[in-house]
């Protein structure tokens, strides 16, 4: 027995030193991960150290606003705490990706923003039997919906699941249900650090910002766990949808869904009744003023992109949005020398909107914003390559990687 105990003791090592890698992805160059990456064999050691002894908590975090695509706040956990959360993305999504349908999208493999815009492009298709037939488009979305979850709800959910999985050892169950508590008893407001100043909040709605949830409700956007917990408290709304109420073409990308249907009266005779399981189940609202009810032949937006029959092209919204960054980043590498973790900064963020726009007619696009003259100083510390039917894709030269 003790020497199974040691082997799983063991196996919580190697699982949170995994879930250090995984959380360093893309934050190279993050002074909070930098300041952990120092000595980060003994600052993972005593984490599994605090994990075993179950007085693991959460340290502040840092409290900011972004203005694109949207004015947001954002509740950034401290780069240890990040370590735990992608220690518990890979305990639980085991058990909870094969529960999620299908058109569940966002934080799952394979099924980003281009397999969501996909999948209504086809629902479309299928649903008007190849356009020749009249078919409408209901999409809703949920009123504050992060700010809004009911975390004992949630936490419910979660335990439930955890306890009848066959896919942990009572070990590992208990570490997971451990973890998830210590994450969702935690009340970020509290400790936060803010970035910035606190008129950045003024003009943000209440039902954005977590400061002004009732306790026990919201979860901070920009965490994993909040990604990953946020499909997990909407799965069984998806099933009501596919299974209860028999819907065949029916997709969400978070918050955001849509149900595409032959019959006008069908769609609107939903709204009611998605509002009842919403409320009694999950103490969520619909957004008054986000119901958007078509003919699929006027187009529809979802995820970036307007699909209409047999095309899809990208917003203005996000066009301008690439214009503006871009913008911002020929006028700083022109006055400053741009540092190591800018560059991978930059890189991220013009291969995140590349990403976005290349399943759309968007080359003359893409070619007209970063070959113009005064773009050419991006080729001082990266090339583009582009291959037909690939993304297009900036890389940084060894020497800046």
């Amino acid at each position: 027995m003790e020497e199974y105990q040691g082997q799983e003791n063991e196996a919580l090592l190697i699982a949170l030193f995994k879930a250090y890698f995984d959380a360093r992805k893309n934050k190279r160059g993050n002074l909070n991960q930098l300041k952990f990456e120092i000595n980060f064999e003994t600052n993972i050691y005593e984490l599994y150290q605090e994990i075993q002894a179950g007085t693991y908590k959460v340290l502040p975090g840092i409290a900011f606003i972004i203005y694109e695509p949207l004015k947001r706040e954002i509740l950034a956990a401290d780069f240890r705490d990040r370590v735990v959360h992608h220690l518990i993305f890979n305990l639980l999504n085991p058990i909870f990706d094969p529960l999620f349908i299908e058109e569940s999208f966002s934080c799952r493999k394979g099924k980003g923003t281009s397999k969501g815009v996909n999948t209504l492009k086809n629902a479309i298709s299928g649903c008007s039997e190849g356009y020749t037939k009249d078919c409408y488009i209901l999409k809703l979305d949920i009123s504050g919906y992060f700010m809004s979850i009911n975390k004992k709800i949630l936490r419910e959910i979660i335990f439930s699941e955890i306890i009848k999985s066959s896919h942990l050892t009572a070990y590992w169950k208990s570490i997971a249900t451990r973890l998830v508590a210590a994450i969702l008893d935690d009340d970020p407001t509290t400790t936060c650090i803010i970035k910035g100043s606190k008129k950045d909040w003024e003009g943000l709605p209440v039902s954005k910002s977590l400061f002004h949830s009732p306790k026990g409700y919201g979860l901070p956007i920009g965490n994993l766990t909040s990604q990953l917990f946020s499909n997990i408290y909407l799965n069984s709304f998806d099933h009501f949808m596919k299974e209860e109420l028999g819907i065949r073409y029916y997709g969400r990308y978070v918050d955001d869904f849509y149900t595409v249907h032959q019959d006008k009266k069908f769609l609107l005779e939903l709204i009611p009744k998605i509002q009842t399981f919403l409320w009694q189940r999950l103490e969520l609202k619909l957004h008054p003023r986000k119901i958007y009810f078509q003919h699929y032949s006027k187009g529809v937006k979802f995820l970036g992109a307007i699909v209409r029959p047999g095309r899809t092209y990208i917003s203005n919204r996000t066009k301008v949005n690439f214009y503006k960054k871009m913008r911002y980043w020929r006028t700083s590498f022109s006055t400053n020398e741009p540092t190591k973790a800018d560059l991978h900064k930059f890189r991220a963020c013009l291969n995140s909107y590349l990403g976005l726009m290349q399943p759309h007619r968007t080359f003359n696009i893409r070619k007209r914003i970063l070959f113009a003259q005064d773009a050419l100083i991006f080729l001082k510390y990266g090339y583009l390559s582009y291959a037909p039917h690939k993304r297009m894709k900036y890389t940084l030269y060894k020497r800046n990687k």
